[in-house]
């Protein structure tokens, strides 16, 4: 039987092919940058240091037994305190060296390779739009702000998901692979994608005290989402989404 694509992903990613294909660490090339580069002529929107932010109390327990994937959202709007609890949940840096980041959630060898991009409906004191959230600035920075009907092109790059239009944001967390192969070669590639629920575990959890819902979506077209983010995919790309709003009473 001819081999799949999964079958052969899985083979060319064991360690037992990783001698064939030394890393740019190993062979002394320098590591790329902690974050993507950005524009700093766009509207930037400084963040509520997450020291300062008060959630509600709720037990470990009870957050993971009430977790559950919501795709009706009420119209009441996301505070910006909320949304920056959960930037920090998913994304937030504890300590950082020139070398790496140490945050909220773990990632193979520290690497980290997401950027957070949020496509903005419903929150207060956030102007509709996509933004990126710049984890080691704490704060955001606006991508595009003038994207006509931007629910209706968010739900088409969603694959027609129509309950998409009706979240208060939306979380697409952009991988640079570059951050991970580096160190471990194609290996990394599995960091990736076991990195992206590392994060989305997170964003459920972080939701449930401040009562809002979550949906992940992996069907979504990922040039269409590159391109609605302004990505060159060759070097960066979607690897998971999530829905978000408050719950509905």
């Amino acid at each position: 039987m001819e081999e799949t694509i999964g079958e052969r992903f899985m083979r060319e990613t064991s360690y037992d092919t990783q001698d064939r294909s030394p890393s740019d660490q190993q062979k002394g090339l320098p590591q790329p940058p902690l974050e993507a580069p950005w524009d700093p002529s766009q509207p930037v929107l400084r963040l509520p240091d997450p020291a300062s932010l008060s959630v509600p109390p709720m037990g470990l327990r009870e957050a993971i037994e009430a977790r559950r994937s919501v795709r009706s959202y009420s119209s009441e709007p996301m505070s910006l305190a909320e949304l920056t609890w959960l930037l920090w949940v998913t994304q937030g840096v504890q300590a950082r060296t020139a070398e790496r980041t140490y945050r909220t959630v773990p990632s193979g060898g520290a690497r980290h390779p997401f950027e957070t991009y949020l496509i903005v409906r419903n929150v207060t004191g956030v102007q509709p739009g996509i933004w990126r959230y710049l984890a080691l600035e704490h704060q955001l920075v606006a991508v595009n702000l003038a994207i006509p009907d931007l629910m209706k092109e968010t739900v088409r790059a969603c694959a027609g998901q129509a309950f998409v239009e009706q979240c208060a944001v939306l979380f697409a967390w952009v991988c640079v692979p570059y951050r991970v192969t580096w160190r471990y070669a194609d290996r990394g590639y599995r960091d990736m994608h076991i990195d992206a629920g590392h994060v989305c575990q997170n964003l459920y959890l972080g939701a449930q005290p401040i009562g809002c819902g979550v949906c992940a979506m992996l069907a979504f077209g990922d040039q269409a989402f590159c391109d609605l983010l302004g990505l060159n995919r060759k070097e960066q790309w979607v690897i998971y989404t999530a829905a978000v709003g408050k719950k509905e009473l």
